[in-house]
Order: C-alpha cells, then structure tokens, then sequence
C-alpha cells in the first residue's frame, strides 16, 4: 500500500492523498439504502484534468479500481468503492468557469453543486434546471446518472441540458465532446454515451449545460383526486393542453401525509377531503408575464375540477415553495418512515396507472408495502419498499423490476443502477444488449478500472 499510496501523493500532493484509516467515514459510501459502506483503500483529491490523467493512467498499470465521487447523494451506490480502490473526490475542483450570456451555457467543473450554480447564475438572470431534489448534489455526479428531477417534464434530464464536456479516459487521454453548439451530426455522440455510465467510461472534468432564462412569476396548484386512476386520467390532457408546466407531480395520501408532518405544512385541505382523498396532483406553472400567469391557472383549475378533482388549491410565495421543497425531500422522509429500498422505475405516462395498481398488488401479496409519488409528467415513478426479509424484498423488486420492463419502461428512470440495482439489470435486459454494453466498456476501459461492480455486477439471482 505505501508504494501505490506514494505514487498516488506524487500526483496529486501530500496533503491531498488520503489512505486507510485516515479517510473519512462518509467517503465509504453514498444514500443508497440497500449497500454496505465499503471503506477506500485511497482517497484523491486531484485539482485538474491533467492530474486526474495521471491518477487513471497510474491507476491502469497497477490494477486499482477507481470509483469518482460527487456530492455523495446518489441513491443506488454507484459511488460506494471496493476495498482496494481509490476514490477520486471533486471536493478541489468545484468552480464555475464561466457564465456565457450570449451561448446561454455555463462551463462547470464537476464537483459544483447545484447550490452554487443556482446562486451564480442568478445575476444572469438565467438558471440551470436539472432539479433532482437535493441541492447539494453535484454536477459531475449529475452527467453520471443521468439526473433528472421534477422539472424534466418541461426541460428534459441532464442529457438534454448538457452540450459538451471534458473527460479523462482511463488510459489517460484527455478529450473534448460536443461543444457550446445547440446541435451537432458529426461522428459518434460521445457526450451522450459518458452521460448516463455512472463512472464507467471516463470522469468528467468539465461540464457545459445549458442555462435558461428565469421567469419570474409561479404558481402551485395542489389538486385532491380519489382514486389515483384519475390523477393520471387527468394527465396527459394537462400536457396537450399547451400550458407547459414545469412541474406536473403525483403524491399519494400517506405520502402527502408523512411530508406535510416533518416539514410542517399547513396546505388548507379540510379533513373531509383529507380523509378521502387517495392521491393529489402538484402541477407548477411559471410565465414572464403575471396577468398570463393568473389566466392560465384559472385555465387549469377549471380543467382540473372539470375532470374529478375534489377541490383546487392555489399556493404562491412561500407556501408553494414548501410544498415543492417537502416534495423534494420525500426520500429522506421514507428513510424516517423505515422505508428498505427507494426504487425509481419509469413507465409511459399511459402504463403509470397499470404498473401502480399492479406493483401494490404485488406488495400487498408479500405483506409488503409500496407508497410513494413521481413524476407523474414523465412516468417517473418513485416507490418506496417496506419489506424486511431480504430474500422476500429481492424477489419483490425483481418482479416490480419486470413489471415496469414489460409495460415498456426500464429499472431506473434517473437514479442509475449502480450497485445496488445493477444485478437485477442483468437478470431482466436483453442479452444482445448487455453484451454490447459490454464491448463499450472494454473499448475505453481495457484494463476494467472505473468502478467495477457498477452495471456488470453479479446477477441478482446468486
């Protein structure tokens, strides 16, 4: 260990190069419920590209795992390292660059959250929008799930709002995708393999998003429904109806409940509705112009009580801005509750209601339990696991897995699969399609370094 641990230090300083037990407790593991914490052999804390290079070139020769690490909000242990592996943290290189008015776009280094970006590019009256719900993740950690967030019915995931990035390959090579351009036909797009492979490719060292600009007028509207069949009746005639919401959420009782308890919300819903009400729909609208903002909530609140809601709340100011920040916060309430496992599986808007119905079932059969809400604009659907016994709550997911997979979705929608969802993805995915997968992977990896056990790990089923 002294003389790999040496080498390491060479590179990135003294100071800077952590081993054994002096690094940090935290650095051994993500928010993933259903992973061990797994302490590092190293921890880097590199300051550029060039010094990552030599980190991964380093890394190559002498077989040592490499896992990136963020912010360590991630909620499938893509960011939980092996024993004899060296984590490289972004805690050094977490700058913005630069804030392009004229572009629209910033240039970012990986480890700035979301936070601090938000804060910079409010001057510019413009902002970035990939919104997961936990502000203090990062950016780099962001393009390697591929997050997304309740804002993604109108703005898209961080594919969509990232043009261009900077990355180092585990051979050491420093490359460049993509650009401040809007669109680009010329060879493979290499920016949209890196984002999404959850640290298997390469490790981003510089990220371009796009920024858009900032309206200032918004309204929430919270809508009661009885049964959840009819929030998501409702739904797609919100989205044809051209009135663009940003935010287009579902929440059931219990969860509205557990939320509005820990966070304090007072929402002015009676207790008749409350009581009966079996799911609620947050739609968020935002205009640049206040009279057009006033007109089209009341477009959609008449739609709204139209198609079976019970009642119509309007939330502006502050109000709005808690029941969208509890909203965020709903992991760490289930967390609270007890909850065994998050889960984030994506359907069609159309199957939400069948995959919903189908999965509680499929709880309810094993004594089990499945609350939750999502993204009800992109069928996002976020789940969390009451199931104790391991072996009964593995064969729950998998069919829950297989469940969203046969109604034409897939096992995460933004939260990734890194370790923890990773062998469920081997049991379920089209073999043809891992295998190539598989070749990707040897092509920039050769010598099989970044973060082994992510995507390719053991089959669920052993």
């Amino acid at each position: 260990m002294g003389d790999v641990a040496a080498r390491f230090a060479e590179i990135v300083g003294d100071t800077n190069l952590l081993s054994g037990e002096a690094i940090p407790e935290d650095y051994a593991h993500d928010e993933a419920l259903t992973t061990s914490p797994q302490q590092p052999a190293y921890l880097a804390k590199p300051g550029s590209a060039e010094e990552i290079a030599e980190l991964l070139k380093a890394a190559s020769e002498l077989g040592v795992p490499v896992t990136a690490r963020g912010s360590g909000t991630g909620l499938s242990g893509g960011a939980q390292p092996r024993e004899d592996s060296l984590v490289i943290s972004f805690e050094r290189m977490n700058a913005v660059l630069e804030i392009d008015t004229e572009n629209h776009v910033a240039v970012v280094q990986p480890g700035v959250t979301l936070s601090d970006l938000d804060e910079k590019t409010t001057a510019a009256g413009l902002g970035y929008t990939v919104h997961p719900g936990e502000l203090s993740a990062s950016v780099g950690g962001n393009v390697g799930t591929n997050a997304g967030g309740m804002r993604a019915v109108k703005y898209g995931v961080t594919r969509h709002n990232v043009v261009g990035l900077q990355a180092v390959l585990p051979t050491g090579e420093i490359i460049r995708t993509g650009g401040k351009t809007s669109k680009v036909s010329t060879g493979y797009d290499l920016t949209q393999l890196i984002i999404g492979s959850e640290g298997t490719l390469a490790i981003a060292t510089e990220v371009i998003v796009k920024l858009h600009p900032r309206l200032p007028h918004g309204a929430t509207v919270l809508a009661p429904f009885e049964t959840f069949d009819e929030v998501m009746t409702v739904v797609p005639k919100i989205i044809s109806s051209g009135l663009a919401p940003h935010i287009l959420e579902y929440i059931d009782n219990l969860t509205l409940a557990a939320i509005s308890y820990n966070e304090k919300l007072s929402l002015g819903v009676p207790d008749g509705i409350r009581d009966t009400a079996q799911a609620y729909l947050v739609v968020a609208l935002e205009n640049r112009d206040n009279d057009r903002l006033h007109a089209d909530v009341e477009e959609l609140g008449g739609m709204l009580g139209d198609l079976g809601a019970m009642d119509v709340y309007v939330l502006e100011g502050n109000s709005a801005r808690r029941l969208i920040e509890a909203r965020e916060k709903a992991f760490w309430t289930a967390k609270a509750a007890g909850a065994d496992d998050v889960i984030d599986v994506v359907v069609p808007r159309s199957a939400m209601p069948e995959f919903m119905r189908r999965s509680r079932e499929m709880a309810l059969s094993r004594e089990a339990g499945a609350l939750g809400c999502g993204h009800a604009g992109d069928g996002n659907v976020h789940l969390a696991i009451f199931c104790k016994e391991p072996a009964k709550r593995k064969q729950l997911l998998a069919d829950i897995f297989a469940l969203g997979m046969e109604l034409g979705g897939a096992i995460s929608g933004e939260h990734g699969l890194g370790k923890a969802k990773a062998g469920y993805f081997l049991d379920l995915e089209d073999p043809a399609k891992i295998a190539l997968m598989r070749r990707i992977k040897e092509s920039f990896d050769p010598a099989g370094i970044l973060n082994p056990g992510v995507l390719f790990a053991e089959r669920a089923s052993k």
